[in-house]
């Protein structure tokens, strides 16, 4: 599929000689780090504000928290969990073919083939609970048949907590040639942050270099520090892409660090030197896995079975629906306002720009007809 920011297009062949990028990516040891500008879309057909989740009993075969990932495996309808993935691509997509709907969502720099692209997939491997084996079997399956990426161009990663990873997670089922990178040779590469932490920091080489160019966000629902919103979803996944360790000393706090990582070029991808625009996007997809969940975390085994998936192209915004629809108003559990508010705030977003009373879409109910006979739906275009 051709990539389509024509914008973008035009922006990368005027400026990117300009952009001061390091081994053909975004390490900066000095001078301005570059952030995300306000409002500025991760892709052009799919809105940032569009969320869509699926919750679907029949994705498991059990009913009640589940604790351990090969018990879980086990537990789980693989077949469903596939069908549901592509109803959810097809509904943020707002493509009635599965196939087209995520060659929609997945966009790959102009000036390379699809056999040449690299993609990362950033797990989470901390403490008892991990990405479900059909979610991780079906990603990749995707990128490789209906997308075209090379299996030995897939990359599986958690620089935090990924050194237990072919243990703890050993993935099976994947195309041929997928890499379980583990830590990924950890955090190793500084580069500068933008404002509100505003400081360097350590990252993974082959994403702060620009060698990956999409990454996936795939998440968990667990609970976490007050800091980050008393949870850990999308932007605190990231603490695997990032040292988690910020320093105080610079003038900022956990709060200012965990936006400031996911502002960044790393996460984001290239941005114009003079716009501080997103030239080729690179975290292109954030999915969060709920089949299993805690209220509490981020140790500790599950200890509610939500069966659902959330899904969408911006994190921030993926992290506000979902704490905010589903962790506070479904499940009852407690979130940080003032800090779940700063994901939209601090990108541009008030929650009245979410269309629909903040609905996200259900896909298991969405049809292009739908979006066609009910304005409602068009507002995400």
């Amino acid at each position: 599929m051709a990539f389509r920011h024509t914008r973008r297009k035009f922006i990368q062949t005027t400026s990117l000689g300009a952009a001061g990028l390091a081994l053909g990516g975004i390490v900066q040891s000095a001078g301005r780090a570059y952030g995300y500008v306000p409002r500025d879309e991760i892709n052009p057909n799919i809105s940032n504000l569009r969320v869509v989740f699926v919750h679907d009993h029949a994705m498991t075969t059990v009913s009640g928290p589940v604790s351990g990932w090969s018990n879980q495996n086990v537990a789980t309808n693989d077949a469903v969990v596939a069908a549901n993935m592509d109803k959810m691509a097809c509904a943020l997509a707002q493509r009635a073919d599965i196939a087209e709907a995520w060659q929609t969502i997945f966009m790959k720099p102009p000036a390379k083939q699809w056999s040449e692209v690299v993609v990362a997939i950033k797990t989470n491997n901390i403490a008892d609970q991990h990405t479900r084996n059909a979610v991780m079997e079906k990603m990749c399956e995707v990128l490789v048949n209906h997308v075209g990426v090379v299996g030995t161009n897939i990359h599986i990663y958690d620089a935090t907590h990924g050194g237990n990873m072919m243990t703890t997670t050993p993935w099976y089922g994947l195309p041929p040639g997928v890499q379980i990178e583990r830590t990924w040779g950890g955090h190793n590469t500084w580069v500068s942050l933008p404002l509100p932490y505003g400081a360097s920091s350590q990252c993974v080489a082959s994403i702060a270099t620009g060698m990956v160019d999409i990454l996936i966000n795939i998440a968990l629902c667990k609970g976490h520090n007050w800091g980050f919103g008393n949870f850990t979803m999308c932007l605190k996944n990231h603490y695997g892409t990032f040292t988690p360790s910020c320093d105080p000393g610079v003038g900022g706090n956990p709060t200012d660090y965990l936006l400031s990582i996911n502002k960044s070029e790393a996460i984001l991808g290239p941005m114009d030197p003079g716009s501080g625009r997103i030239i080729t996007a690179r975290q292109q997809l954030c999915f969060i896995d709920a089949l299993w969940g805690s209220q509490g975390g981020p140790n500790g085994e599950p200890t509610d079975q939500p069966n659902r998936f959330f899904m969408g192209t911006f994190g921030p915004v993926v992290d506000y629906q979902v704490a905010t629809k589903f962790r506070r108003d479904t499940r009852g559990w407690s979130i940080n306002e003032s800090v779940v508010a700063r994901f939209l705030s601090e990108f541009g977003y008030a929650p009245s720009d979410i269309p629909d009373n903040e609905a996200m879409i259900d896909a298991m109910t969405w049809s292009p007809s739908r979006t066609r006979a009910n304005p409602r739906w068009s507002r995400y275009e």
